[in-house]
């Protein structure tokens, strides 16, 4: 239960509300074992990173196969091709997916929001995905491009803050990842750590502000029902501003991921002074928190994430889960996570959660989130 100081009921019925949320992979998918025999792996160094990752599944556009069986080199061209094509149709089903929760149609959306890192394009998304579902020609939009798996909680913040002057009105935020369309195999534990982590994906969610809350109960307004979306934290590591990248390779002319092998530790080290900043006011303590939805980073992020903050397996479970059912989706994956939290049904009214992300800048990004 929170406590007795932390954000009051009234509060909580006047702040845009999560409505609804929907998710979407492509329907290949492979174990990390079929992954390294589709590409003739025979490197132990490889085949031990993909086969101790914790992840036992995966989503993704693999490269079409020769007339001698073997993977096609994809171009860079093929790749955004892929990005766009296979985006397009994740986007569209995560988005019809998160209005059928919230109870609303194409025509409610007002605002929308897309947010991806792995191609890029112009016109983005935003205008893509408005034109392949027919919506409003009115609807605003922005997109949210390069900022890496952080940032999922930076769209949000500017959805939660249109929504939050537009009483009433459905904002819509939608993750794109197509990251199969920035896959390198060059045979280097570089590409290999990549290679073994990330998975293709796609995630919406519904925001809106009630216009005005049920009389005498101070809950949320009809379809409205998920948390209320209280406040946004930022920890920028710029120390650490190369330790995640996705530059131009001139070797291998087209771009690439890159993760430092720190990168676990560091965002271990800032994870606390992060959560600390986010709770700084509210009257709330780390023990107020009773729910935790963190990006699925990889193992080794996890448990510093857990370690560093003290909590149990048991309040990262949902993000170990998507780890290892779906892997690293990158923007989108703590809305697969949160996803997970809300189908358990063991949320409480009266409870606060906690929305963790985590990418390159370094950055830690959090939301404050009451039922």
């Amino acid at each position: 239960m929170a406590s007795a100081t932390g954000p009051s009921i009234a509060d909580l019925a006047r702040r845009p509300r999560i409505a609804g949320v929907g998710t979407a992979c492509p329907r290949e998918t492979y174990t990390q074992r079929e992954i390294l025999d589709a590409f003739d792996i025979s490197d132990q160094r490889v085949r031990s990173v993909f086969m101790n990752s914790a992840i036992e599944r995966r989503g993704l556009l693999l490269p079409p196969r020769r007339s001698d069986g073997s993977r096609a080199t994809e171009s860079q061209g093929d790749l955004l091709r892929k990005h766009v094509t296979n985006g397009l149709s994740m986007g569209r089903e995560a988005v019809e997916s998160c209005l059928r929760e919230a109870g609303r149609s194409l025509a409610d959306v007002r605002y929308l929001c897309c947010v991806s890192s792995t191609g890029f394009i112009t016109p983005g998304f935003s205008a893509l995905l408005i034109k392949e579902l027919g919506m409003d020609r009115h609807c605003a939009r922005i997109d949210v491009v390069g900022m890496g798996c952080n940032a999922g909680l930076n769209g949000l913040t500017a959805v939660a803050g249109w929504s939050e002057a537009h009483p009433g009105e459905l904002a819509l935020m939608v993750c794109i990842e197509t990251c199969s369309a920035a896959y390198v195999f060059d045979g280097t534990m570089r590409s290999a750590v990549v290679n073994s982590l990330f998975g293709d994906g796609a995630a919406a969610v519904a925001v809106v502000r009630p216009a005005q809350a049920p009389e005498n109960t101070g809950g949320p307004a009809k379809g409205t029902s998920g948390p209320a979306l209280l406040r946004f934290a930022s920890c920028i590591i710029p120390e650490a501003v190369d330790a995640m990248r996705y530059d131009w390779d001139d070797d291998l002319a087209r771009f690439s991921f890159y993760l430092d092998p720190e990168v676990p530790y560091v965002v271990g080290a800032h994870v606390g002074l992060a959560l600390d900043n986010l709770l700084t006011g509210t009257g709330l303590l780390r023990s107020d928190i009773s729910h935790w939805v963190v990006h699925s980073g990889g193992k080794k992020v996890i448990d510093s994430v857990r370690l560093n903050l003290g909590l149990a397996r048991h309040d990262v479970r949902n993000t170990t889960k998507v780890l290892r059912d779906y892997g690293n989706l990158s923007s989108g994956s703590f809305l697969f996570s949160y996803q997970q939290l809300m189908a358990e049904g063991c949320v409480r009214p009266g409870e606060f959660g906690v929305l963790m992300t985590m990418g390159p800048g370094s950055t830690i990004e959090l939301a404050l989130v009451g039922w």
